[in-house]
């Protein structure tokens, strides 16, 4: 039997992950996705600090030369303590295919076309956009939309700057911002003087289509994309560090190199401009169903990412001392947040602090079917709730916002 049809076997339809730990060279980690302090830089110096966990990840992370080998990539752990084994969740899913993700995403798409991540950076990211799909194929790279949820489990600081830099400001003229990305290697290029900042709010979120300009703010950040990697640095400095200008060029064809109007394409201009962006983007928590009727059968359940078709998110709170089944129409990954428990065959438990390599029992891959059929959730603290977090694909039959 091979290693996927034995964990799928094993979990009875839920697959038990792995850890992922990706570094990244330009940032400076926020110390709150529980690794070990002796461990944020393990990597070494030239990679950086770790300041990200990616989850459900089939996705491999594009950062550098120095890139290892599957990093970005989730594993799949398979048989008891001590003699675990680990496939990649990439090849599980394409040999069982459709057992794993479900007939009508694998028939689309032939992989799981999104993944989420803890991003964790002590301050602010510089203001960057995402290419759309017509502009990522001509790189080889499908399109990004993405999505923030700020946990209240992973903020008990705000880091440098919890402000994000969203679009550009009503009455900006596009000769304004092609000034800036001209002087972009002239020291401040001052981009984010046509944008404007948001305060963040742990327990919401915001929606972030490709061709956003975006300047995510020190907020320890959940994030459901589509399965890319695939950006451009906008902006010049950011925290008093200089961004080489290779990151503004990332993403562009070779044979445009050095051409600001292609730059200046790959912004969406009336996205940008919108002056609603509270209204559009913003994402506050939205019940699955009534209240009062979750809370009677000893659960609470919200979307929190919904804006995009491109993928969704769910924060399930499972009450103390409670067992309950929840039942969703499509696969997805999850992530423990707080608390400890069963989920189906599997012990759930959410770790304190991680060493990097060490083994979890906090995150779990839903297969469509076990989904469909019901997970049943014992809470096994008589004070302390379960919060899970949940991410989708696209299209789920669920999300009816």
């Amino acid at each position: 039997m091979s290693l996927a049809k034995k964990a799928l076997e094993e979990g009875q339809g839920i697959l038990r992950l792995a850890p992922t730990w990706v570094p990244r060279s330009f940032c400076v980690p926020g110390r709150r996705i529980k690794l070990h302090p002796d461990d944020y830089y393990v990597l070494g110096g030239a990679r950086g600090g770790i300041d990200e966990r990616w989850l459900s990840s089939t996705t491999p992370a594009e950062n550098g030369p120095l890139t290892g080998e599957n990093e970005g990539l989730s594993a799949v752990v398979v048989g008891s303590q001590g003699k675990e084994e680990q496939v990649l969740l990439k090849d599980v899913i394409e040999e069982l295919q459709g057992e794993i993700i479900g007939s009508r995403i694998w028939e689309e798409h032939k992989s799981w076309p999104m993944y989420s991540k803890f991003f964790d950076n002590m301050g602010p990211l510089p203001h960057h956009i995402h290419h759309n799909d017509e502009h990522a194929a001509k790189i080889g790279q499908k399109g990004k939309p993405e999505a923030y949820y700020f946990p209240p489990q992973l903020n008990n600081h705000g880091g440098d700057f919890p402000y994000t830099f969203f679009g550009i400001a009503p009455g900006t003229t596009k000769e304004q911002i092609k000034e800036c990305l001209m002087n972009f290697t002239k020291g401040d290029n001052k981009i984010t003087n046509y944008s404007q900042a948001f305060r963040l709010q742990p327990g919401t979120g915001w929606d972030v289509p490709p061709g956003m300009l975006h300047a995510p703010g020190s907020l320890c950040t959940y994030e459901p994309q589509k399965a890319s990697d695939v950006f451009a640095m906008y902006q010049s400095l950011v925290n008093e560090a200089i961004i080489p200008e290779e990151l503004l060029w990332n993403g562009t064809p070779k044979e445009r190199i050095g051409d600001y109007d292609q730059l200046m394409e790959v912004i969406d201009w009336e996205l940008n401009v919108n002056p609603n962006l509270l209204e559009t983007r913003f994402m506050e928590p939205v019940p699955v169903r009534n209240v009062d009727e979750m809370k009677a059968q000893g659960y609470q359940e919200n979307w929190i990412c919904y804006r995009s078709d491109a993928f969704s998110a769910k924060e399930l709170t499972v009450l103390p001392g409670q067992n309950v089944t929840i039942k969703d129409n499509a696969a997805y990954g999850m992530i423990m947040m707080q608390g400890h428990g069963t989920m189906g065959e599997w012990d759930i438990e959410t770790p304190s602090l991680i060493r990097y390599g060490q083994l979890t029992h906090d995150e779990y891959f839903v297969t469509e079917k076990a989904a469909a059929e019901g997970v049943k959730i014992t809470n096994h603290s008589k004070t302390d709730p379960i919060v899970m977090l949940k991410h989708f694909g696209p299209g789920n039959p669920d999300l009816n916002i």
